[in-house]
């Protein structure tokens, strides 16, 4: 018998030797199993039944078995802890979490069968396809399109390869993406457009290749209605994304002009443009051309104006970022140490921090933080639903 003492970052289970387990929660006491699975023979308060059929077999979950109070809290503590561990003492001030079935993007694994082919998700730290025909995290949507992307994977998938199929909701239909090792020919290119047509699926991308695009898969920033590159990011949900530019649109407040850095396709930007005139900053040149004509097509929006940089090789620096009244940053997960500094020499005197890695984040904040600036609210937004996933979005103000 061993005592499970604490979750790591991971959300696997610590025991008192330091072993970890997966699917146990905190103050259980455990038989850790030859495989490394736990049979649970004291069971936490906290320990509920898994509303998904799918979860023991499939990896796309981890925290199932406990209560949703307890996935909050937990999540708000691995942003809580890694910022103390930067001499940071302050605590979420609450946890939106997205509701079951939101997810809108979503990673299909899919191979082909002696059948016809299995569309799922891997098992957990397998490369077994489990299929997900009940999941609880998937639009209704999504869940619906899985006999499409079976009859997708036929066509698409080596005998005996795996294909990776990304697929995004869009008010148009879905918009596919497929990851095959197999050549695009004509023929292959005729069939997918027909295929496309009979499936209304909204855009088909083969590789880095443009199938067809039978609607633009259209996403609403706020007033402006935006046709993402293939392959962008899109925050997983719609819940998620909404409290996320809630937090940057009331953190950034009655501020003329904005600059919103790692911009993407304007996610924050557009809504932004409501009220402040906006400059956004972004690496990838394509985005910011979708971004563009969004907010060109758009009405009643002020100035959005782009600029393609690389913000981890050449950060804005304070003479470039004297004219603007807000900092709006959205880096990836290694964060943005480069930029941060320069924001620290700068005289705008608010910053929305968004972010999806607790660690980079504090760290980043603890840069701010010895500067001058003062973390004055900090939230986290549970959009990844029963994983160890976590994103936060924090204030700093300096007077």
């Amino acid at each position: 018998m061993q005592l499970i003492k604490s979750l790591t970052h991971n959300a696997l289970g610590r025991t008192e030797d330091g072993e970890l387990v997966a699917r146990v929660l905190p103050d259980e006491e455990v038989d850790v199993l030859e495989d490394g699975t736990a049979r649970i023979l004291k069971p936490s308060p906290d320990r509920v039944a898994p509303p998904c059929r799918h979860f023991k077999a499939c990896g796309g979950c981890a925290l199932q078995h406990a209560s949703d109070r307890f996935v909050a809290e937990w999540k708000a503590s691995v942003v809580q802890k890694a910022l103390a561990a930067q001499g940071i003492d302050f605590a979420p001030e609450h946890v939106e979490t997205s509701p079951a079935n939101s997810r809108r993007r979503a990673k299909f694994s899919g191979k082909r069968t002696k059948k016809g082919a299995m569309v799922g998700f891997h098992a957990k730290g397998s490369g077994t396809i489990v299929e997900i025909p009940d999941c609880k995290l998937l639009t209704p949507e999504l869940i619906a399109l899985i006999p499409t992307l079976e009859a997708l994977t036929v066509a698409a998938a080596s005998r005996k390869g795996e294909i990776d199929i990304t697929v995004i909701q869009s008010e148009a239909g879905p918009d596919i993406h497929v990851e095959t090792d197999k050549e695009l020919t004509e023929a292959i290119r005729i069939e997918m457009a027909e295929f496309a047509r009979i499936h209304n699926i909204a855009r088909l991308v083969w590789k880095d290749e443009p199938i067809v695009t039978m609607n633009p898969p259209e996403q609403r920033f706020g007033a402006a209605r935006v046709v993402p590159p293939p392959g962008s990011f899109l925050q997983a949900t719609k819940a998620g994304e909404a409290a996320l530019q809630s937090f940057v649109i009331e953190t950034v407040g009655k501020a003329p002009s904005v600059i919103d850095l790692f911009s993407g396709c304007g996610t924050f930007s557009l809504p932004l443009a409501k009220t402040a005139e906006v400059h956004a900053v972004e690496g990838v040149r394509e985005m910011l051309a979708a971004l563009d004509r969004g907010w060109r097509e758009a009405s009643g929006l002020k100035l959005v104006t782009t600029e393609t940089r690389d913000l981890f090789r050449r950060p804005l620096e304070p003479d470039e970022l004297a004219r603007f009244k807000a900092i709006v940053i959205d880096p990836p997960r290694a964060g943005a140490e480069a930029q941060i500094e320069a924001i620290t020499r700068s005289a705008v005197p608010v910053v929305a921090m968004v972010s999806c890695n607790p660690v980079t984040f504090a760290r980043d904040a603890k840069t701010l933080v010895d500067a001058g600036w003062k973390l004055e609210r900090l939230i986290v937004v549970d959009q990844f639903r029963w994983s160890s996933h976590v994103e936060i979005a924090g204030a700093f103000t300096r007077s």
